[in-house]
């Protein structure tokens, strides 16, 4: 969302204030056409919630990085997936808000591939610029994951009166610039939306956030405003994002962002480095970074009820 530099350093000022930190995914639940969220851990919440319907987000994978910040990516990925495996009530489905991949090689989505399957639900997926670095743009992502999809990978679709939309803000993208929507994908969802009435559920979910957390770091994305725009007359509208490897939350009028943190590590806070790079933690405090964060909203509440629960717990 494009800010002049006041507004954008009372969105970042407001962003860090209300930032909260999650783990490796995010168990949504649909009550009344409220979006909630819980922990992957917190089997007590989940069971509790009755007439509802249950979704997974995880993100940032980064299949294939092995670097200092975590030698093993694949492993913490096959970590979240067991801890997913081991919920007593089954989701619906699980999204997956991009960087699936690390440097977008075939092995690596096949690896991706075959741990994120083994969960045994259906994955919906939006790509991460990660996932766009073949030399013909996004070929791997689109051969695997764009059937029934519009232009680069973007597409909608229905489950117990939600409607969900599934982005792409990756394409064309500069280092350290802003994501992109672009003119295709909005005329697009002018049209998906043009049949829905105002009281439908929103859940839109991209990689780059829809929000302008740092325009130094590119952490936001461009035209998001003209596609907001389009969903300010929807009652509840719900947006997900990954890219920043750390759950922070905003709310504006009727639409509440969060972002998700990554199953392979984490980032800094922003500004608090010279860039967004990997951050190299301990690593025996690796899995505590990467821990599950329990989040429970209640309609008619605006704060949310944060519980910590990470990876290393027992």
């Amino acid at each position: 969302m494009a800010h002049d530099n006041h507004d954008d350093g009372i969105d970042r000022r407001h962003a860090l204030e209300c930032m909260l930190w999650a783990g490796t995914g995010v168990l949504w639940t649909v009550s009344g056409g409220v979006p909630k969220s819980f922990g992957l851990l917190s089997e007590a919440a989940a069971a509790t919630a009755t007439n509802s319907f249950t979704f997974l987000q995880i993100s940032d994978s980064h299949v294939g990085f092995d670097k200092k910040a975590n030698p093993n990516a694949l492993g913490t990925l096959q970590e979240a997936i067991a801890k997913v495996k081991a919920l007593p009530n089954k989701p619906a489905f699980m999204l997956h808000t991009g960087d699936i991949t690390h440097l977008s090689k075939p092995k690596e989505f096949d690896d991706a591939a075959q741990v994120i399957g083994s969960v045994g639900l259906d994955v919906h997926y939006v790509p991460g610029e990660h996932d766009n670095l073949d030399e013909v743009p996004l070929k791997s992502y689109l051969e695997r994951y764009g059937k029934n999809t519009k232009g680069t990978g973007w597409y909608s679709f229905d489950q117990n009166g939600i409607h969900f939309i599934g982005l792409n803000n990756v394409m064309n993208l500069k280092a350290g610039g802003m994501g992109m929507l672009g003119a295709e994908q909005l005329a697009w969802l002018v049209d998906d939306l043009k049949g829905l009435s105002d009281s439908t559920p929103i859940v839109v979910f991209a990689h780059i956030p829809l929000w302008t957390i740092s325009r130094d770091w590119g952490w936001g994305t461009e035209d998001s405003e003209q596609a907001l725009s389009m969903l300010k007359r929807f009652g509840s509208v719900t947006v997900l994002n990954g890219h920043i490897h750390q759950l922070m939350q905003k709310t504006e009028g009727n639409v509440t962002f969060h972002t998700a943190r990554s199953t392979a590590f984490p980032q800094p806070e922003p500004g608090a480095a010279p860039a967004p790079l990997p951050l190299v933690v301990p690593a025996e405090k690796l899995r505590s970074v990467l821990g599950i964060r329990t989040v429970v909203y209640t309609q008619g509440q605006k704060l949310l009820a944060v519980t910590d629960q990470p990876l290393a717990a027992s």
